[in-house]
């Protein structure tokens, strides 16, 4: 049999099965059982030894309910599935790969089966062909018609589980692709928005985003905010783009957010500092709620 997971790839989906809802360690081994269309499924000395390993990594944390223990994800779990989100796609797709190869398996020995059984008959015909009317023969005879067509209808079933897992991994890999293409699209987008009200803002938060963005400003700047950020599209740039563009939205809004502190923090702000940046942010709110709106 072909291995279901390659090496610490079952760690990663249990981080995946955990993200979806809260789950105690039976209920996993029965959703990995559906996933796999009943052809596989894992033993309890293969699950909960490594959702111990990830509570003692601080990837999950359980909570004992009925005298069994339900575990959840945590933060620093869910960072690191966002981190492996291509990852985890490539993993769907050998999921259904594997499905493919365990179905064409019991295909093989569906087929090897139903070889043994006819060479079988053949032999039990040739010892009996002068009791050919016997009832005894009748009832071989019947036994294999049944088996044949079992045989046949399991065939069937293989091939038709295979030609869907097969359609099934091509769609997968299509969709992960245009996902991380629209999150590539939409990040690239906002910050053009983003660039784009700035510079037409002016003031302290025009010249602070000018310096972010890559878009030098004429007007000038308080000492505290002239200090130079990356430039052009750069900005940002190590936030690398997940399949979520919601997600990397809060991301990129989480580094606007902290890089305007920190400059505020090192540097102070005065009331008519205040002021300004209270109505570019108002501005700036307004405008990139407008253009998420379409």
């Amino acid at each position: 049999m072909p291995p279901v997971f390659a090496h610490g790839r079952l760690r990663l989906y249990l981080l995946k099965l955990l993200d979806e809802a809260p789950r105690h360690g039976y209920e996993v081994i029965r959703l990995l059982e559906e996933r796999f269309q009943g052809l596989y499924a894992p033993s309890a000395g293969t699950v909960y030894p490594r959702l111990a390993k990830l509570e003692a990594e601080g990837l999950v944390t359980y909570a004992t309910e009925g005298g069994r223990k339900v575990y959840s994800i945590t933060e620093a779990g869910r960072a690191e599935l966002a981190d492996r989100v291509g990852e985890l796609a490539d993993l769907e797709v050998e999921i259904r790969d594997s499905v493919s190869e365990l179905a064409a398996e019991i295909r093989d020995d569906v087929r090897g089966a139903a070889g043994d059984l006819r060479r079988e008959m053949r032999a039990a015909a040739s010892a009996t062909a002068t009791h050919f009317e016997d009832e005894s023969w009748k009832a071989a005879k019947e036994e294999f018609r049944k088996a044949k067509q079992e045989w046949k209808e399991q065939a069937r079933r293989a091939k038709d589980e295979s030609r869907r897992a097969r359609e099934e991994a091509q769609q997968a890999r299509r969709q992960a692709k245009e996902a991380q293409e629209r999150a590539r699209e939409e990040v690239q987008r906002i910050a053009a928005q983003l660039q784009e009200q700035f510079a037409k803002s002016g003031g302290v938060l025009g010249s602070l985003a000018g310096a972010w963005l890559g878009n030098a400003h004429t007007t000038p700047a308080p000492e505290w905010a002239a200090a130079p950020g990356p430039a052009g599209s750069s900005w940002a740039e190590d936030l690398t783009p997940t399949a979520d563009p919601a997600r990397d939205l809060d991301r990129l809004l989480d580094r606007f957010r902290d890089d305007v502190r920190d400059a505020a923090r090192d540097h102070g702000v005065t009331p008519a500092q205040l002021a300004e940046a209270r109505a570019h942010l108002a501005a700036a709110a307004a405008r990139i709620a407008a253009g998420l709106k379409g």
